[in-house]
């Protein structure tokens, strides 16, 4: 009879497949059920992303109609015979942008803020261009939307906030290629406010951030030398 504390002789002794195998059979039942359960976790991540894709072409292909629409509009829109087509239209515009995000909500709500900076209705078009720029994300539509609430801002004499909104601007993680205009447009304000010192390092920043923009670059430097001068 065999000692059970007799270990096995060393030709004897299971192998890394054998012990795998015999692992296997003592857990098949959980492991076939964890298996299972990740398989239908893969499978319905795959079918929502699929429908996330869909509904999402579905509602950039709807932005960009109401796209056109607002661009047959515009030439009219402060026509008073136009104003419940008007209204209308941007309460429908406002009821897309609340249901979509992204590139499809922010778009509905640029074209809000185009019809209201058309109409000079600059509080509500400052209001609804901050609001596509959060609904943007990180799409490139977000430094648009910022950079254009920071124009309506400053048709209200609203510096500060213009100030504010030109740097979530620059802060934007899409691309802007009116990035240099937006930092230059920081320098310009405070030294409209008087805070020149601001300016200064605001117009500084737009000579190294954009050395080789030699528009916004030059118009920088004559800013400098004109603060100096007024200071000496």
């Amino acid at each position: 009879m065999q000692n059970p504390n007799e270990k096995p002789a060393a030709g004897n002794e299971p192998n890394a497949s054998e012990k795998i195998n015999e692992f296997i059979q003592k857990n098949r039942a959980p492991i076939f059920i964890t298996a299972a359960s990740l398989l239908a976790i893969l499978v319905a991540v795959i079918v929502t992303l699929s429908f996330m894709e869909v509904f999402r072409v579905k509602a950039v292909a709807a932005a960009e109609d109401l796209s056109a629409r607002y661009e047959k509009m515009l030439p009219s829109v402060t026509e008073e015979y136009m104003a419940d087509d008007v209204a209308s239209f941007i309460e429908e515009l406002s009821a897309f942008a609340k249901k979509n995000s992204g590139y499809a909500g922010a778009r509905a709500g640029l074209l809000i803020g185009g019809i209201y900076s058309e109409k000079k209705e600059w509080a509500e078009a400052e209001a609804a261009f901050a609001a596509a720029a959060k609904t943007a994300g990180k799409t490139y539509l977000a430094p648009v939307a910022w950079f254009n609430a920071a124009a309506a801002a400053e048709e209200q004499g609203r510096h500060t906030e213009a100030i504010e909104y030109y740097t979530s601007c620059l802060a934007a993680q899409a691309v802007f290629p009116s990035a240099p205009r937006a930092q230059f447009s920081v320098g310009r304000l405070h030294e409209t406010l008087n805070e020149n010192d601001k300016a200064v390092e605001a117009y500084r920043a737009v000579i190294s951030g954009w050395p080789y923009d030699q528009i916004w670059t030059n118009l920088a430097r004559s800013r400098i030398i004109a603060i100096q001068v007024k200071e000496e």
